[in-house]
């Protein structure tokens, strides 16, 4: 695994290594990784969030026809795309990809067509590619961006499918809202779904930056699940009841009167994140035998737990968040539930 302290050279020289974005979350740490391994790092970004230390910014819109002139004149060992527009994905190909020597893809495992299938790996179909033109659909996105890499770079590039990317920095408060909100209840009650036969499939976001920058300095060609170990989802809540301290009663409702009581799925604002429906199994199963084949590292979920917890109190235990239930519609909700 490529650390700190770790140079990179191609050919006798240092790494030149082109990340569009770097600016995000994930993509930060992979920034901050490349430059850690002795790489020349340069973001292209739209500027709105400032590059790691030690990385070069150069200011570009892909929406804009023009937004790679500032890097296109230039060879790079490395490119890392993220993006989840298929036209940004295939304009940076056709105009960066004739003077790169590998390319990095980070996809994601809602590019597959279906979650009803457990353990699939890497050869399940993936979702039509979606066509320009076409009504925006992230799975159908996903495919298309892949398939522009593939056909681009037959040879010369990774496509990384990470599952659910959690840990400390997560600005859509999935994983994170479970540890917080036991913490913040104390010892009051908490509302949690049916967790029987429900599972969840998490992986750490250093884990995911670490393997993006293995591909690279390996040149490899693969493509892999990025994806922890399928999990119940009763381990992981009592795990983050115990990483948090919490010492009240855990309160499970049906999903029927949850979906009455306009509580969403796995994301979102009034939500409970990560509960899924019964019928979506393959969603927190999925193989990670040739991310770890690869050299691919799944850290112990009770660190990533713990530094999550950090940071949720750092950010603020009662915030507005992206996704969950607020305090208050979380009590109304343990209230209307007693009387049932």
């Amino acid at each position: 695994m490529v650390s700190p302290g770790t140079h990179v050279w191609w050919d006798g020289r240092m790494t030149d290594v082109l990340i569009l974005g770097g600016t995000g979350w994930l993509s930060g740490r992979v920034a901050e990784r490349w430059r850690d391994a002795g790489a020349q790092v340069t973001c292209l970004a739209r500027g709105s969030r400032p590059a790691p230390e030690g990385v070069q910014l150069v200011i570009g819109d892909r929406e804009d026809g023009s937004a790679y002139d500032g890097v296109s004149g230039r060879e790079w060992d490395e490119v890392i795309d993220i993006s989840s527009i298929p036209a940004h994905v295939d304009a940076a190909v056709t105009q960066l990809g004739p003077r790169t020597r590998h390319w990095t893809y980070v996809s994601s495992v809602s590019a597959y067509a279906d979650n009803d299938l457990a353990d699939a790996d890497e050869g399940a179909p993936l979702s039509e590619p979606l066509r320009p033109g076409e009504e925006y659909d992230y799975s159908r996105a996903k495919a298309a961006a892949e398939a522009a890499v593939r056909a681009a770079l037959p040879d010369r590039a990774a496509i990384v499918r990470p599952g659910l990317v959690v840990g400390p920095g997560d600005l859509t408060d999935r994983f994170g809202y479970w540890v917080g909100r036991f913490a913040l209840a104390d010892a009051e009650p908490v509302l949690a779904p049916r967790l029987e036969g429900r599972g969840a499939q998490v992986i750490d976001v250093d884990d995911v930056a670490d393997f993006v920058v293995r591909c690279g300095a390996e040149e490899s060609g693969l493509t892999a699940n990025a994806v922890g170990d399928p999990t119940a989802l009763s381990a992981l809540i009592a795990l983050a009841r115990a990483t948090a301290g919490h010492t009240g009663e855990l309160v499970e409702a049906d999903d029927d009167w949850l979906e009455a009581h306009d509580v969403g799925y796995w994301m979102g604002p009034r939500s409970l994140p990560l509960w899924l429906p019964p019928d979506m199994p393959g969603f927190t199963t999925r193989s990670h035998a040739a991310y770890s084949a690869a050299g691919g590292r799944l850290r112990d979920l009770a660190d990533t737990m713990t530094r999550t917890l950090a940071d949720e109190r750092e950010r603020g235990l009662d915030r507005d968040r992206r996704a969950g239930l607020s305090r208050a519609d979380e009590r109304t909700l343990l209230a209307e539930l007693s009387r049932v």
